[in-house]
Protein backbone atom coordinates (compact mmCIF):
# COMPACT_ATOMS: atom_id res chain seq x y z
CA UNK A 1 0.00 0.00 0.00
CA UNK A 2 1.37 3.56 -0.69
CA UNK A 3 1.28 5.32 2.76
CA UNK A 4 2.46 8.33 0.88
CA UNK A 5 -1.21 8.74 -0.91
CA UNK A 6 -3.19 7.83 2.50
CA UNK A 7 -1.64 10.64 4.72
CA UNK A 8 -3.81 13.53 2.93
CA UNK A 9 -6.55 11.93 4.29
CA UNK A 10 -5.20 11.13 8.06
CA UNK A 11 -4.16 14.63 7.91
CA UNK A 12 -8.13 15.83 7.47
CA UNK A 13 -9.51 13.76 9.74
CA UNK A 14 -6.66 15.44 12.32
CA UNK A 15 -8.25 18.33 11.54
CA UNK A 16 -12.11 17.90 11.61
CA UNK A 17 -10.76 16.11 15.26
CA UNK A 18 -9.56 19.27 16.28
CA UNK A 19 -9.45 20.23 20.20
CA UNK A 20 -11.21 23.32 21.02
CA UNK A 21 -9.17 25.51 23.80
CA UNK A 22 -10.27 25.23 27.18
CA UNK A 23 -12.05 28.14 28.47
CA UNK A 24 -10.26 30.31 30.51
CA UNK A 25 -11.93 31.31 34.06
CA UNK A 26 -11.90 35.04 34.02
CA UNK A 27 -14.36 37.92 35.91
CA UNK A 28 -15.10 38.79 32.29
CA UNK A 29 -16.30 36.06 30.72
CA UNK A 30 -18.97 35.70 33.96
CA UNK A 31 -22.72 37.47 33.67
CA UNK A 32 -22.99 37.63 37.45
CA UNK A 33 -21.26 38.74 40.67
CA UNK A 34 -21.60 38.78 44.07
CA UNK A 35 -19.34 40.65 46.53
CA UNK A 36 -18.27 38.56 49.64
CA UNK A 37 -18.07 40.35 53.19
CA UNK A 38 -15.67 39.21 55.56
CA UNK A 39 -15.07 41.07 58.84
CA UNK A 40 -10.99 41.82 59.73
CA UNK A 41 -11.27 38.85 62.22
CA UNK A 42 -11.24 36.52 60.12
CA UNK A 43 -7.97 37.34 58.05
CA UNK A 44 -5.87 34.17 57.93
CA UNK A 45 -8.61 31.97 58.77
CA UNK A 46 -11.33 29.34 57.21
CA UNK A 47 -14.47 31.27 56.29
CA UNK A 48 -17.50 29.73 54.81
CA UNK A 49 -20.52 31.95 53.03
CA UNK A 50 -24.03 30.04 52.59
CA UNK A 51 -25.35 29.38 48.88
CA UNK A 52 -28.47 31.10 47.93
CA UNK A 53 -30.99 29.99 45.44
CA UNK A 54 -30.32 32.73 43.33
CA UNK A 55 -26.58 31.00 42.62
CA UNK A 56 -28.16 27.78 41.62
CA UNK A 57 -30.76 29.38 39.09
CA UNK A 58 -27.81 30.92 37.35
CA UNK A 59 -24.99 29.53 37.63
CA UNK A 60 -24.05 26.24 35.39
CA UNK A 61 -25.07 22.76 36.19
CA UNK A 62 -23.65 21.49 39.14
CA UNK A 63 -21.92 24.46 39.87
CA UNK A 64 -19.18 24.73 37.79
CA UNK A 65 -18.50 27.87 36.84
CA UNK A 66 -18.53 28.91 40.48
CA UNK A 67 -14.99 30.98 40.65
CA UNK A 68 -13.67 33.47 43.68
CA UNK A 69 -11.10 36.23 42.76
CA UNK A 70 -9.66 38.72 45.19
CA UNK A 71 -7.91 41.98 44.16
CA UNK A 72 -8.60 45.18 42.26
CA UNK A 73 -10.33 44.86 38.47
CA UNK A 74 -7.91 44.09 36.16
CA UNK A 75 -5.61 42.43 38.68
CA UNK A 76 -7.74 39.60 40.08
CA UNK A 77 -6.62 36.13 41.54
CA UNK A 78 -8.46 33.28 41.79
CA UNK A 79 -8.76 32.17 45.45
CA UNK A 80 -9.74 28.68 45.68
CA UNK A 81 -12.56 27.14 47.56
CA UNK A 82 -14.51 23.68 48.64
CA UNK A 83 -18.19 23.29 48.86
CA UNK A 84 -19.83 21.67 51.04
CA UNK A 85 -23.72 20.10 51.82
CA UNK A 86 -25.03 19.79 54.97
CA UNK A 87 -26.52 15.80 55.48
CA UNK A 88 -26.46 13.29 58.56
CA UNK A 89 -23.31 11.50 58.32
CA UNK A 90 -25.88 7.78 58.09
CA UNK A 91 -28.47 8.57 54.95
CA UNK A 92 -30.16 5.10 54.95
CA UNK A 93 -32.47 3.36 57.68
CA UNK A 94 -30.93 -0.22 58.71
CA UNK A 95 -33.13 -3.17 59.63
CA UNK A 96 -32.93 -3.90 63.54
CA UNK A 97 -33.48 -7.98 64.06
CA UNK A 98 -36.06 -9.01 66.70
CA UNK A 99 -34.97 -11.84 68.75
CA UNK A 100 -36.71 -14.02 71.56
CA UNK A 101 -40.60 -12.15 70.23
CA UNK A 102 -43.11 -13.13 73.44
CA UNK A 103 -45.88 -12.20 74.84
CA UNK A 104 -46.21 -12.29 78.97
CA UNK A 105 -48.74 -10.91 81.59
CA UNK A 106 -50.34 -8.76 78.87
CA UNK A 107 -47.16 -7.17 78.19
CA UNK A 108 -45.45 -7.98 74.32
CA UNK A 109 -40.94 -8.29 75.38
CA UNK A 110 -38.74 -8.95 72.69
CA UNK A 111 -34.85 -8.07 71.87
CA UNK A 112 -33.26 -6.07 68.94
CA UNK A 113 -30.17 -6.77 67.73
CA UNK A 114 -29.05 -2.91 66.79
CA UNK A 115 -26.66 -1.81 63.85
CA UNK A 116 -22.80 -1.02 64.24
CA UNK A 117 -23.14 2.10 64.61
CA UNK A 118 -24.51 5.12 66.76
CA UNK A 119 -28.12 5.50 66.67
CA UNK A 120 -30.78 7.64 68.29
CA UNK A 121 -34.18 6.00 67.29
CA UNK A 122 -35.92 2.98 66.84
CA UNK A 123 -39.26 2.81 64.33
CA UNK A 124 -41.45 0.04 65.44
CA UNK A 125 -44.19 -1.72 62.59
CA UNK A 126 -47.06 -2.61 64.92
CA UNK A 127 -49.97 -3.88 63.26
CA UNK A 128 -52.82 -2.73 65.16
CA UNK A 129 -54.89 0.75 65.30
CA UNK A 130 -55.75 2.99 67.92
CA UNK A 131 -53.86 2.18 71.06
CA UNK A 132 -51.22 3.73 73.21
CA UNK A 133 -48.57 2.25 74.84
CA UNK A 134 -45.54 2.39 77.41
CA UNK A 135 -42.28 1.34 75.74
CA UNK A 136 -39.33 0.81 78.46
CA UNK A 137 -36.35 0.58 76.81
CA UNK A 138 -32.89 -1.04 77.60
CA UNK A 139 -29.62 -1.44 76.64
CA UNK A 140 -27.43 -4.13 76.71
CA UNK A 141 -23.53 -5.25 75.98
CA UNK A 142 -24.35 -8.97 75.72
CA UNK A 143 -27.49 -10.77 74.50
CA UNK A 144 -28.72 -12.01 77.92
CA UNK A 145 -26.24 -9.32 79.63
CA UNK A 146 -26.90 -6.79 82.18
CA UNK A 147 -29.63 -4.36 81.07
CA UNK A 148 -29.12 -0.65 81.27
CA UNK A 149 -31.93 1.79 81.41
CA UNK A 150 -32.46 4.29 78.64
CA UNK A 151 -35.98 5.36 79.47
CA UNK A 152 -39.86 5.11 79.19
CA UNK A 153 -41.14 6.00 75.91
CA UNK A 154 -45.00 6.85 75.26
CA UNK A 155 -46.33 4.59 71.47
CA UNK A 156 -49.77 5.81 70.39
CA UNK A 157 -52.23 5.15 67.17
CA UNK A 158 -54.95 7.89 67.04
CA UNK A 159 -56.51 7.43 63.63
CA UNK A 160 -59.61 6.73 64.73
CA UNK A 161 -59.71 10.27 66.89
CA UNK A 162 -58.59 11.08 62.60
CA UNK A 163 -55.50 12.15 64.84
CA UNK A 164 -51.93 11.21 63.73
CA UNK A 165 -49.74 7.87 64.65
CA UNK A 166 -46.12 7.84 66.31
CA UNK A 167 -44.14 4.51 66.61
CA UNK A 168 -40.84 6.24 66.59
CA UNK A 169 -38.82 5.57 70.40
CA UNK A 170 -36.14 8.60 70.50
CA UNK A 171 -33.24 7.75 72.42
CA UNK A 172 -30.43 9.14 73.53
CA UNK A 173 -27.26 8.24 71.42
CA UNK A 174 -26.06 5.20 71.84
CA UNK A 175 -23.96 2.28 70.60
CA UNK A 176 -25.25 -1.04 72.51
CA UNK A 177 -25.49 -4.03 70.69
CA UNK A 178 -28.83 -5.22 71.77
CA UNK A 179 -31.86 -3.35 73.19
CA UNK A 180 -34.47 -4.95 75.61
CA UNK A 181 -37.97 -3.74 75.00
CA UNK A 182 -41.19 -3.81 77.10
CA UNK A 183 -44.43 -2.78 75.67
CA UNK A 184 -47.85 -2.24 77.25
CA UNK A 185 -50.47 -1.57 75.07
CA UNK A 186 -53.51 -0.16 76.00
CA UNK A 187 -56.87 -0.56 73.91
CA UNK A 188 -58.62 2.37 72.39
CA UNK A 189 -62.65 2.32 71.75
CA UNK A 190 -61.84 0.41 68.51
CA UNK A 191 -59.68 -1.43 69.35
CA UNK A 192 -59.60 -5.16 70.83
CA UNK A 193 -57.45 -5.97 73.97
CA UNK A 194 -56.78 -9.25 73.01
CA UNK A 195 -55.21 -8.32 69.68
CA UNK A 196 -52.99 -5.82 71.18
CA UNK A 197 -51.65 -8.97 73.72
CA UNK A 198 -50.39 -10.82 70.36
CA UNK A 199 -46.96 -10.28 70.22
CA UNK A 200 -46.78 -10.84 66.48
CA UNK A 201 -48.15 -7.45 65.91
CA UNK A 202 -44.78 -6.27 66.59
CA UNK A 203 -43.77 -6.84 62.73
CA UNK A 204 -40.00 -5.62 62.09
CA UNK A 205 -37.88 -2.27 63.79
CA UNK A 206 -35.94 -0.36 61.41
CA UNK A 207 -33.32 2.48 62.79
CA UNK A 208 -33.16 6.09 61.21
CA UNK A 209 -29.71 7.65 60.79
CA UNK A 210 -28.91 9.29 63.82
CA UNK A 211 -29.18 12.77 65.21
CA UNK A 212 -26.06 13.35 65.88
CA UNK A 213 -24.94 15.51 62.32
CA UNK A 214 -28.54 17.20 62.30
CA UNK A 215 -29.18 18.29 58.70
CA UNK A 216 -29.45 22.04 58.08
CA UNK A 217 -31.93 23.74 55.88
CA UNK A 218 -32.19 26.98 54.57
CA UNK A 219 -35.52 28.56 52.65
CA UNK A 220 -35.66 29.33 48.81
CA UNK A 221 -39.13 30.57 48.72
CA UNK A 222 -42.08 31.20 50.56
CA UNK A 223 -45.52 31.89 50.35
CA UNK A 224 -47.48 33.02 52.89
CA UNK A 225 -49.65 36.25 54.35
CA UNK A 226 -46.32 38.25 54.16
CA UNK A 227 -44.64 37.97 51.16
CA UNK A 228 -42.75 39.83 48.73
CA UNK A 229 -42.41 37.14 46.52
CA UNK A 230 -44.60 37.77 43.11
CA UNK A 231 -44.39 33.63 41.99
CA UNK A 232 -45.25 32.26 45.43
CA UNK A 233 -49.12 32.67 46.16
CA UNK A 234 -50.93 31.18 49.67
CA UNK A 235 -54.86 30.64 49.08
CA UNK A 236 -57.21 28.90 51.55
CA UNK A 237 -60.84 27.69 50.94
CA UNK A 238 -62.79 25.05 52.93
CA UNK A 239 -61.59 22.12 51.60
CA UNK A 240 -57.89 23.06 50.67
CA UNK A 241 -54.95 24.89 51.17
CA UNK A 242 -53.02 25.29 48.80
CA UNK A 243 -49.06 27.53 47.73
CA UNK A 244 -48.33 27.74 44.71
CA UNK A 245 -44.91 28.60 43.18
CA UNK A 246 -42.78 29.14 40.33
CA UNK A 247 -39.48 27.23 40.92
CA UNK A 248 -36.31 28.61 38.60
CA UNK A 249 -34.10 26.18 37.03
CA UNK A 250 -31.96 23.88 38.94
CA UNK A 251 -33.06 25.15 42.08
CA UNK A 252 -33.31 22.47 44.49
CA UNK A 253 -35.71 21.76 46.54
CA UNK A 254 -35.34 18.90 49.44
CA UNK A 255 -38.15 20.28 52.20
CA UNK A 256 -41.32 21.57 52.48
CA UNK A 257 -42.00 23.60 55.69
CA UNK A 258 -45.04 24.64 57.19
CA UNK A 259 -45.73 27.05 59.22
CA UNK A 260 -48.50 27.92 61.97
CA UNK A 261 -49.90 30.85 63.20
CA UNK A 262 -48.49 32.06 66.84
CA UNK A 263 -50.31 30.42 69.85
CA UNK A 264 -52.34 28.13 67.96
CA UNK A 265 -52.05 24.53 69.99
CA UNK A 266 -54.63 22.98 68.23
CA UNK A 267 -54.71 19.01 67.01
CA UNK A 268 -54.67 18.05 63.73
CA UNK A 269 -53.07 15.59 60.76
CA UNK A 270 -53.72 16.11 57.58
CA UNK A 271 -52.77 14.45 54.09
CA UNK A 272 -50.74 16.65 51.65
CA UNK A 273 -50.42 16.18 47.86
CA UNK A 274 -47.44 18.08 46.29
CA UNK A 275 -47.31 18.15 42.19
CA UNK A 276 -44.59 19.60 40.07
CA UNK A 277 -44.95 20.43 36.12
CA UNK A 278 -42.45 21.72 34.35
CA UNK A 279 -42.28 24.87 32.27
CA UNK A 280 -41.65 25.06 28.85
CA UNK A 281 -38.06 26.78 28.13
CA UNK A 282 -35.19 27.06 25.42
CA UNK A 283 -33.46 24.03 27.78
CA UNK A 284 -36.04 22.20 28.72
CA UNK A 285 -36.30 19.25 26.86
CA UNK A 286 -39.39 16.82 27.54
CA UNK A 287 -41.27 18.48 30.35
CA UNK A 288 -41.23 16.36 33.45
CA UNK A 289 -44.70 16.01 36.22
CA UNK A 290 -44.08 14.58 39.53
CA UNK A 291 -46.40 14.29 42.25
CA UNK A 292 -45.55 13.41 45.86
CA UNK A 293 -47.89 12.53 48.94
CA UNK A 294 -47.10 13.53 52.74
CA UNK A 295 -49.02 14.79 55.59
CA UNK A 296 -48.70 16.84 58.60
CA UNK A 297 -49.70 16.63 62.16
CA UNK A 298 -50.38 17.55 65.67
CA UNK A 299 -51.23 15.84 68.61
CA UNK A 300 -50.89 17.12 72.62
CA UNK A 301 -53.23 15.46 75.08
CA UNK A 302 -53.36 12.99 77.71
CA UNK A 303 -55.10 9.24 77.01
CA UNK A 304 -55.17 6.04 79.00
CA UNK A 305 -52.91 8.36 81.68
CA UNK A 306 -50.26 9.22 79.31
CA UNK A 307 -49.18 12.81 77.65
CA UNK A 308 -49.01 12.21 74.25
CA UNK A 309 -47.00 14.80 72.72
CA UNK A 310 -46.04 14.48 68.82
CA UNK A 311 -45.72 17.14 65.77
CA UNK A 312 -44.26 16.84 62.01
CA UNK A 313 -44.73 20.21 59.91
CA UNK A 314 -41.97 18.97 57.27
CA UNK A 315 -42.29 16.81 54.60
CA UNK A 316 -38.72 15.85 52.90
CA UNK A 317 -39.14 15.86 49.04
CA UNK A 318 -36.66 15.38 45.96
CA UNK A 319 -38.35 17.60 43.53
CA UNK A 320 -36.48 16.32 40.19
CA UNK A 321 -37.87 18.79 37.80
CA UNK A 322 -36.87 21.48 39.48
CA UNK A 323 -33.13 19.90 38.79
CA UNK A 324 -33.71 19.86 34.91
CA UNK A 325 -36.25 22.74 33.75
CA UNK A 326 -38.30 25.51 35.56
CA UNK A 327 -41.31 24.07 37.39
CA UNK A 328 -44.89 24.95 38.50
CA UNK A 329 -44.92 23.52 41.82
CA UNK A 330 -48.53 23.45 43.67
CA UNK A 331 -48.70 22.30 47.51
CA UNK A 332 -52.09 21.41 48.76
CA UNK A 333 -53.00 20.65 52.11
CA UNK A 334 -56.21 18.46 52.44
CA UNK A 335 -58.65 19.77 54.71
CA UNK A 336 -61.36 17.79 54.41
CA UNK A 337 -64.64 18.44 56.60
CA UNK A 338 -62.08 20.22 59.22
CA UNK A 339 -61.83 23.16 58.16
CA UNK A 340 -58.20 25.20 57.50
CA UNK A 341 -55.36 25.13 59.72
CA UNK A 342 -53.83 28.74 60.24
CA UNK A 343 -51.26 27.93 58.03
CA UNK A 344 -48.86 31.79 57.78
CA UNK A 345 -46.28 30.48 55.61
CA UNK A 346 -45.93 27.59 53.46
CA UNK A 347 -41.56 26.99 52.74
CA UNK A 348 -39.48 25.70 50.05
CA UNK A 349 -36.28 24.47 51.58
CA UNK A 350 -33.06 22.92 50.39
CA UNK A 351 -30.29 21.09 52.24
CA UNK A 352 -27.38 23.78 53.33
CA UNK A 353 -24.49 24.32 50.85
CA UNK A 354 -21.74 26.77 51.82
CA UNK A 355 -18.36 27.59 49.63
CA UNK A 356 -15.24 27.85 52.07
CA UNK A 357 -12.41 29.16 51.48
CA UNK A 358 -8.99 30.83 53.69
CA UNK A 359 -9.66 34.50 53.73
CA UNK A 360 -7.54 36.74 51.99
CA UNK A 361 -6.61 40.15 53.85
CA UNK A 362 -9.92 42.33 54.51
CA UNK A 363 -8.03 44.89 52.57
CA UNK A 364 -8.57 42.88 49.69
CA UNK A 365 -11.87 43.06 47.45
CA UNK A 366 -13.43 39.31 47.06
CA UNK A 367 -16.32 38.48 44.93
CA UNK A 368 -18.32 35.69 43.74
CA UNK A 369 -18.72 34.86 39.98
CA UNK A 370 -20.87 32.75 37.94
CA UNK A 371 -22.79 32.58 35.16
CA UNK A 372 -20.83 30.63 31.98
CA UNK A 373 -22.13 27.66 30.78
CA UNK A 374 -18.66 26.93 28.59
CA UNK A 375 -16.42 27.54 31.97
CA UNK A 376 -15.76 23.76 32.90
CA UNK A 377 -15.48 22.97 36.73
CA UNK A 378 -12.40 24.32 38.55
CA UNK A 379 -9.55 21.50 39.70
CA UNK A 380 -8.28 23.01 43.42
CA UNK A 381 -5.91 20.82 45.19
CA UNK A 382 -7.90 22.93 48.04
CA UNK A 383 -10.81 21.29 47.97
CA UNK A 384 -8.93 17.91 47.58
CA UNK A 385 -7.35 18.25 50.72
CA UNK A 386 -10.36 20.30 52.81
CA UNK A 387 -10.72 19.79 56.20
CA UNK A 388 -13.95 21.83 57.34
CA UNK A 389 -13.04 23.48 60.84
CA UNK A 390 -16.04 22.84 63.79
CA UNK A 391 -16.97 26.56 63.97
CA UNK A 392 -15.65 28.30 60.54
CA UNK A 393 -16.05 32.20 60.33
CA UNK A 394 -18.82 33.36 58.32
CA UNK A 395 -19.13 35.36 55.47
CA UNK A 396 -21.57 36.85 53.21
CA UNK A 397 -22.74 37.03 50.20
CA UNK A 398 -24.03 40.30 48.76
CA UNK A 399 -26.99 40.38 46.71
CA UNK A 400 -26.45 39.54 43.18
CA UNK A 401 -26.04 42.23 40.36
CA UNK A 402 -25.29 41.49 37.14
CA UNK A 403 -21.37 41.70 36.31
CA UNK A 404 -20.89 45.38 34.33
CA UNK A 405 -17.38 43.96 32.94
CA UNK A 406 -19.24 41.41 31.27
CA UNK A 407 -18.49 39.92 27.42
CA UNK A 408 -19.51 37.02 25.78
CA UNK A 409 -16.89 34.53 24.86
CA UNK A 410 -15.41 34.69 21.61
CA UNK A 411 -16.78 31.60 19.23
CA UNK A 412 -13.93 29.20 19.84
CA UNK A 413 -16.05 26.24 18.96
CA UNK A 414 -14.22 23.84 16.60
CA UNK A 415 -15.49 23.18 12.83
CA UNK A 416 -17.22 20.11 14.23
CA UNK A 417 -18.88 21.51 17.36
CA UNK A 418 -20.49 23.64 14.62
CA UNK A 419 -21.25 21.00 12.29
CA UNK A 420 -21.30 17.54 14.87
CA UNK A 421 -22.31 15.92 11.35
CA UNK A 422 -19.94 16.86 9.17
CA UNK A 423 -17.04 14.85 11.62
CA UNK A 424 -18.63 11.34 10.87
CA UNK A 425 -19.69 11.87 7.10
CA UNK A 426 -15.65 12.86 6.97
CA UNK A 427 -15.06 9.74 9.19
CA UNK A 428 -16.64 7.59 6.67
CA UNK A 429 -15.14 9.36 3.44
CA UNK A 430 -12.02 8.72 4.99
CA UNK A 431 -12.12 5.05 5.75
CA UNK A 432 -14.03 4.53 2.06
CA UNK A 433 -10.83 6.33 1.20
CA UNK A 434 -8.40 4.46 2.78
CA UNK A 435 -10.37 1.04 1.06
CA UNK A 436 -10.23 2.13 -1.99
CA UNK A 437 -6.21 2.96 -2.07
CA UNK A 438 -6.01 -0.20 -0.06
CA UNK A 439 -7.72 -1.82 -3.54
CA UNK A 440 -5.75 0.21 -5.96
CA UNK A 441 -2.53 -1.13 -4.14
CA UNK A 442 -3.49 -4.98 -4.18
CA UNK A 443 -4.41 -4.73 -8.23
CA UNK A 444 -1.20 -3.04 -9.00
CA UNK A 445 0.82 -5.68 -7.16
CA UNK A 446 -0.83 -8.58 -8.50
CA UNK A 447 -0.14 -7.65 -12.06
Amino acid sequence: MNLIRIKPALLWLLFLWQAAPRPVAAPIYLRYQRLVNISAATVGTQACAVLDADVFSHAAPSLRDLRLFAGPPGREIQVPYATTLSESQQQESDDARILNLAARSGHILFDLEMPHRPYTAVSLDIAARDFVATADVSGLTIHGGKPTALGTFTLFDLTSHRLARSTIIPLPESTFPYLHLDLALAPGAASSAAVLRDSAIVRSATVPPSRDAQTVYVTSEVAGEVTSQKTAKLKQTADETVATFRVPLRVPIERIAFVLKPGYAGEFSRAVTISAQGVPSADAGALRTEEITGSIFRVHRFEAGRELSAESLNIPVAIGSNMQQPANLRVAIQNGSEGPLPIVAVQLQMRQRRICFDAPSSAVPLALYYGDPLLEASDYSYAAHFQPTASPRLAELAPETPNPEFHPRADTSTLTDRHPDLLWVSFLAGICTVALLAIRSAKRQTR
